[in-house]
């Protein structure tokens, strides 16, 4: 649905933007008995995990690829509601030195990397003897070299760094490397949570699920404007710099270009993602059936462009940037009828089970 209403007032709780956050904290109020309008300026509901079929009958995701994964048993079970899970663990790999490794760092990219065959302690052993240590993680090279030392992370970070935030690692914050393990066995899975997969009917139809309620009112391509702000309770989710009309200045992100090709086999490459740290502008190639486990003939993939403009997809993990941030999360503070969430509303990278269980908790807050 598209439009403009008039009438706020006749819902409880107007919901800016229709993404995971946003159609999460919808479903708990409706099914309280309180009315919700959920506006997005897209045309589509579920932001940037939205997934749709191609010319050619693959379904790929519009923003580039989406792995639901969760330690968090509440976030699975209320997911679980609205669509069933196609078991998926996935696997990456990246073309280092002409060979394709496993990533994250793990056993097997050592030995086979180096040409070695190490044990896991003779692996812990290597590592240690390679490692910078540090007394403080002032950025996100020192994260990496105060682990494995400095050429995995020329091989591996240092470039694909540059290309993902169009600034060196030593500039961004140690967290943003940090949460990349480094494993001594052999588990060349990306996750490692407990509740991993996929929706069996793709993202797009589970959302479609969470907003088929009567006391839900969805209208898409429907911009926020300042008549909504008469309304008694909003959640925004939407860039938080925006709502305050860029005021202190603007946040910084980083954006994504994926340009898709379809080609006429029945697969492209052996894994559903291969990274690129070092070669090609792109950062990696994403093989959409091999995460989907649809079967169809021919098959589509992505390349994917870190870009400095366009959507926010990132937020800029920089000191500069937090500290602007501080100066808009205390303007957001001085309100208590306007509830920022998600990821753009309160500037965090923010996995999916998170992003959802923001959408509840908060909800049930204000509930």
């Amino acid at each position: 649905m598209s439009g403009y209403v008039i009438n706020t007032m006749k819902y409880d709780f107007l919901i800016v933007g229709a993404g995971i956050t946003g159609i999460s904290s919808a479903r708990v109020a409706a099914e309280s008995g309180k009315r919700v309008l959920i506006i997005d300026k897209r045309n589509h509901i579920g932001g940037n995990c939205y997934d749709e079929y191609d010319e050619h009958g693959i379904l790929i995701h519009k923003y580039g690829p989406h792995i639901f994964h969760t330690n968090y048993k509440e976030a699975w079970d209320f997911l679980s509601r609205f669509t069933e899970w196609r078991e998926y663990h996935h696997r990456v790999r990246a073309y280092v030195d002409n060979k394709l490794l496993p990533f994250p760092i793990n056993l097997d990219t050592i030995n086979l990397l180096y040409d070695l065959n190490l044990d896991p302690v003779q692996m812990a052993a290597y590592l240690e003897s390679k490692k910078i240590p540090t007394d403080e993680l002032r950025n996100s090279k020192d994260a990496v070299i105060s682990k494995i030392g400095v050429d995995l992370y020329d091989k591996f970070f240092k470039n694909y760094t540059v290309k993902q935030w169009g600034i060196p690692a030593d500039k961004l914050a140690a967290s943003v490397c940090q949460r990349i393990p480094i494993r001594l066995n052999r588990d060349d899975r990306y996750f490692s949570d407990a509740y991993q997969g996929m929706p069996d009917l793709g993202y797009t139809t589970l959302f479609e699920r969470m907003l088929s309620h009567e006391n839900i009112h969805l209208q898409l391509n429907t911009a926020y404007r300042d008549s909504f702000r008469d309304c008694e309770k909003v959640i925004y989710t939407g860039p938080v710099d925006e709502y305050f009309n860029y005021c202190f200045g603007k946040l910084g992100y980083r954006s994504l270009q994926f340009d898709f090709k379809y080609h006429p086999v029945d697969s492209f490459q052996d894994y559903a993602v291969i990274n690129y740290p070092n070669d090609h502008d792109f950062t990696r190639i994403t093989e959409y059936k091999k995460l989907t486990g649809q079967k169809a003939a021919g098959t589509t993939v992505s390349y994917e462009f870190p870009r400095g403009t366009g959507d926010p997809y990132y937020p800029m993990p920089t000191p500069e940037h937090h500290q602007l941030y501080k100066k808009y999360r205390a303007e957001a503070e001085k309100t208590d009828k306007v509830f920022f969430a998600g990821r753009l509303g309160t500037y965090r990278y923010l996995n999916m089970d998170v992003a959802c269980l923001e959408g509840i908790h908060l909800m049930k807050k204000l509930l």
